[in-house]
């Protein structure tokens, strides 16, 4: 696990010390070692956080003749396997890393060989021969790589702050922020400034000596199955889903450091653990973290899961510097995102990094499993398709007219919308009647279909695919990548920790790919084929007790601790000088939210994070807190 970084100016030469300024700033991603490798106008650089071959896994690593060159940030779980194959085909080792692996399979099989790596990546080669840069992303885009391609070359790194280093422009982008009004995250391949891209996952990109710049796909998620497959049925796919899910957690549990498991006391991470714990001579050691406001505290549960499997469990109930610890994360994610579970992710992290480098993690078993209760709404939803063209005028009119303040989740606004997919974004994301309320016209975004499917074109299925299929492929594809990915990558690399995701296979997605709908939102319940797969291994109050999110109690904080940061922020001159928002409905909500009389905590946070972004853009020389300490405290062995 490493930050990487670099560039290649064609018509320009290459500095260590300028891709070294680049690699300075993700020491955190990587406090164990550095290393460059310069070639006429490349610079490749990385910062290495060491899980596998501590002795000999030093980057950047070569081929036998020093014409392939590769930086690489993540794990290859099937590396072994690869190897031994490309031993045979006469290949020769000089490390016993992942890393070197990827060499030698780009010598052999060129781009093509991405498809048969298995794990979570983010990679840079510079072929000598070829005179051409290769970036690439893995299949769910667990591991970032922004880049910028111009006319001086091509430039990237695991974070922003390293292309403001190389000298990147940073011109915001407008278009971008005007979707995180609506997502509260800006989706890939967009960033907050123009010139610069994310790589979408399961893509490459490549770099000719002539500027030429080609992108392709090596894996796309599939669409979810409407019916049932003929040659799979529903005990078989449960039988498979138990193995597969096994093998996946048993190959992430592959490291050369202290390893262990997140345990919230959810499905997902328990399962994890239990399967973990069924596969390991050693106790798992096990992390859960608890508020104390009981409706944010789930340690009951996840001490039932630690008992059973007799983990080495570790427990803290918490009561964070709420100021502090948010103007901490703003600069760790280095664009405006306002998912506020970064923070117990971002503590649970920091309070594992204390014991043990690696991490698994139940992160994914809700979108490829239906876990989410947004999707049994949908069917609630649904009702709404029998209503009339001339009764949704009239609702239309009516919503228009109504106050905010008699707004629940706006379900005349939904009447009015005959289309499935604007309703389920309208019920689930920054509804249009917020958005009126709050934004300059200059800075609202339509919210009809044609617009969505213009905006996210390899994220909603073609037209005519079911309402419940369309939005569990966006949850598990825009979602999943820009938000909930995005959230456990800075946060446990903010404390250089690495976390892998077993439930987020590509093997294990591609068969939950084939089940239907019908057998994962069955019994009253998500994930009810996961839990037939697996749920025997659960303590029974878990398969029987309400989903809870994990989540802060934000809606007291902005009431107590954080009322005076949040005003200070939301109604300075600063703020609303920067013409995007109505400053007389932000005073509502902050007012109506102090009141009591209303839960506004989402709407303001997301407002919070994106002054707080600003600020930290405008003032790059500010203090890192996160980042300095690292810079001063020595190497973890």
């Amino acid at each position: 696990m490493c930050g990487i970084a670099g560039y290649w100016e064609r018509d320009g030469q290459g500095s260590i010390a300028r891709v070294k300024s680049m690699c300075d700033q993700i020491i955190h991603r990587g406090p164990d070692d550095e290393g460059f490798h310069v070639d006429g106008g490349c610079a490749i650089g990385m910062r290495r956080l060491s899980i596998i071959d501590l002795a000999t896994g030093h980057q950047p690593i070569s081929n036998e003749d020093g014409t392939v060159w590769i930086v690489f940030n993540g794990e290859i779980y099937d590396y072994q396997s690869l190897r031994e194959d490309l031993v045979r085909k006469g290949h020769r080792f000089a490390t016993k890393s992942d890393t070197e692996t990827i060499v030698h399979l780009y010598e052999e099989e060129g781009v093509e060989g991405i498809s048969r790596l298995r794990g979570m990546f983010a990679f840079c080669i510079w072929d000598t021969r070829k005179q051409q840069m290769l970036l690439v992303r893995d299949r769910f885009g667990k591991k970032p790589l922004y880049y910028s391609a111009g006319p001086r070359g091509l430039y990237f790194g695991s974070e922003l702050k390293c292309l403001r280093a190389a000298g990147v422009p940073m011109e915001i982008d407008d278009d971008a922020l005007r979707l995180y009004f609506q997502f509260n995250y800006i989706p890939d391949p967009l960033s907050p400034f123009r010139n610069v891209r994310k790589l979408p996952p399961g893509s490459w990109l490549t770099c000719d000596r002539d500027g030429t710049v080609r992108q392709g796909r090596y894996w796309k998620m599939p669409v979810p199955a409407e019916k049932p497959d003929a040659a799979l049925s529903e005990k078989e796919a449960a039988r498979q889903l138990r193995e597969l899910f096994d093998e996946s957690v048993r190959i992430r549990m592959i490291a050369d450091v202290p390893l262990g498991a997140f345990l919230s006391g959810g499905i997902d991470s328990s399962s994890v653990v239990a399967s973990m714990a069924l596969q390991s001579r050693e106790p798992v050691k096990t992390f859960s973290i608890g508020f104390e406001e009981a409706a944010f505290n789930e340690l009951q549960y996840a001490a039932m899961v630690a008992k059973r499997y007799k983990t080495e469990h570790h427990e803290i109930v918490v009561k964070p510097d709420s100021v502090g610890l948010v103007t901490r994360l703003v600069r760790h994610f280095d664009e405006p995102f306002a998912d506020s579970s970064a923070i117990p992710t971002f503590i649970v992290s920091e309070f594992a990094a204390r014991h043990v480098k690696v991490v698994l993690t139940g992160d994914g078993g809700d979108e490829l499993f239906d876990g989410y209760e947004s999707f049994f709404a949908i069917d609630k939803l649904r009702r709404f398709d029998a209503i009339p063209q001339a009764v949704r005028r009239v609702a239309s009119m009516v919503a228009g007219l109504l106050p905010y303040s008699a707004y629940g989740k706006n379900y005349l606004r939904m009447i009015s919308r005959p289309n499935p997919l604007e309703r389920y974004f309208e019920y689930n994301y920054a509804p249009y009647f917020l958005r009126e309320r709050l934004l300059r016209p200059e800075w609202m975004l339509p919210s009809s279909s044609e617009f969505l499917q213009r905006t996210f074109p390899d994220c909603l299925p073609p037209d005519g695919a079911d309402i419940l299929s369309q939005v569990t492929f966006f949850e598990a594809t825009a979602k999943l990548t820009g938000d909930m990915l995005v959230k456990v990558d800075r946060m446990s690399m903010a404390n250089s920790l690495e976390v892998r995701c077993p439930l987020l296979d590509h093997k294990l997605a591609e068969l939950a790919a084939r089940i239907p709908h019908s057998w994962k939102m069955k019994n009253g319940r998500g994930k009810d084929i996961l839990l037939q797969a697996i749920g025997d291994r659960l303590p029974p109050e878990l398969l029987t007790r309400s989903k809870m999110g994990f989540g802060v109690p934000l809606a007291l904080w902005f009431r107590t601790t954080l009322r005076d940061f949040l005003w200070d922020h939301l109604t300075s001159a600063r703020f609303l000088n920067r013409g995007m928002v109505s400053g007389e409905f932000v005073e509502f909500l902050l007012g109506e939210h102090a009141s009591g009389r209303r839960d506004n905590s989402h709407w303001l946070w997301s407002l919070l994070m994106l002054e707080l972004w600003f600020r930290d853009f405008e003032d790059p020389a500010g203090s890192h807190p996160l980042l300095d300490s690292h810079r001063s405290a020595p190497a973890r062995q």
